[in-house]
């Protein structure tokens, strides 16, 4: 060991460093550092695009996969886009010898079962009504926006539309402050909640809105329910944990997804709900592993909740995708970023 170095990438910070836009200045710093030996450590090497596994792996072994434009021309593109076996097969082949994969499953032999469910909500009527009117006012603004200006500058109308389609979804109150009507999803998800509860059980609850749990909030406190609560804004996120973990009291944790999806040891709870599903599936996992993982004693029960003829069916068919993309090497926080506007129309149903 002596007179050596080793580099070794962590998941938690630089791994994800590495999956920054390859030309950015960070990753080229990063690329410059000199070692005997470079390792990456990750949990999700497939997370926005294969891009994420060209750059990981040419911070490993340079030159391995080309130049970014040669993969991109030769792998990814085929891939994501074309579905090509046999350059699948061909990339495959190349990486192999320089991935060594272990599940949580081979190394936690004695970690309780998952048991996994999904939970199809139908809207309400006033909420359908609502939904059905955005949706034909985001799809005719989509199509004027990009006959003026074309479809790379129509991004932000594209992902203001879709936020709002998501919002009703779950509840029509966040995309339109006015609403005084219910939601199917919201109803469904807090009977679920009261039945739970009533058992004994902790839940963790995740959602990407923050204004979503905020109405989950506000719901409880109303009914003098104890609970905990963690956003991006929140202080002393240690206090909050242990008081969860720690208080027979708290049974439920409202959480926001990109707050507390990792880095979190919550084994106090037992199920698991995800209030609305996120375009990468990686997220999702990482938030079920904030209970299932060492320290867990009880099975864990995860509900997925969707809401029925919405974008969050179309939503849970992308993950498939990129589940599938990732498992196939080894999912995007914007994966229309390779859509065309034919695909994002078909999205919005």
């Amino acid at each position: 060991m002596k007179g050596k170095q080793y580099f070794i990438m962590n998941r938690l910070m630089p791994s994800q460093f590495l999956k920054k836009n390859p030309a950015s200045q960070l990753y080229k710093a990063i690329s410059r550092l000199q070692s005997e030996h470079k390792l990456v450590l990750t949990g999700t090497p497939v997370e926005n695009s294969l891009t994420d596994l060209w750059t990981q792996l040419n911070f490993v072994n340079k030159g391995l996969l080309g130049s970014l434009a040669y993969f991109n021309r030769q792998f990814a593109r085929p891939i994501e886009k074309d579905q090509s076996e046999e350059r699948e097969e061909r990339l495959t082949k190349l990486i192999k010898p320089f991935i060594l994969r272990r599940t949580k499953e081979e190394v936690t032999h004695d970690l309780p079962p998952v048991v996994e469910n999904m939970v199809y909500c139908n809207m309400s009527e006033d909420q359908h009504r609502k939904y059905e009117e955005e949706k034909s006012v985001v799809r005719n603004s989509i199509l004027e926006t990009v006959e003026k200006t074309g479809e790379e500058k129509s991004a932000i109308i594209v992902l203001q539309g879709l936020m709002k389609l998501r919002q009703i979804s779950n509840h029509p109150v966040l995309a339109d402050p006015d609403y005084s009507s219910d939601s199917g999803k919201f109803e469904n998800v807090l009977h679920d909640i009261e039945s739970v509860i009533s058992e004994g059980h902790k839940i963790l609850a995740f959602s990407s809105f923050v204004r979503h749990l905020d109405l989950y909030a506000r719901e409880f406190d109303s009914a003098g329910l104890q609970y905990s609560f963690l956003t991006g804004r929140s202080n002393k996120r240690g206090d909050i944990v242990n008081d969860f973990q720690s208080d027979k009291g708290i049974n439920i944790f409202l959480i926001s997804l990109k707050a507390g999806g990792l880095g979190l040891n919550l084994t106090a709870a037992d199920y698991v709900f995800i209030l609305d599903p996120w375009w990468n599936p990686s997220a999702e996992l990482q938030a079920l592993s904030r209970a299932h993982r060492i320290g867990q004693k009880k099975n864990v029960f995860v509900k997925r909740y969707i809401t029925s003829n919405s974008i969050e069916e179309k939503i849970v068919k992308l993950q498939e995708k990129k589940s599938r993309l990732a498992e196939t090497f080894i999912s995007t926080n914007n994966p229309l970023r390779e859509m065309e506007i034919k695909d994002i129309l078909e999205l919005i149903g």
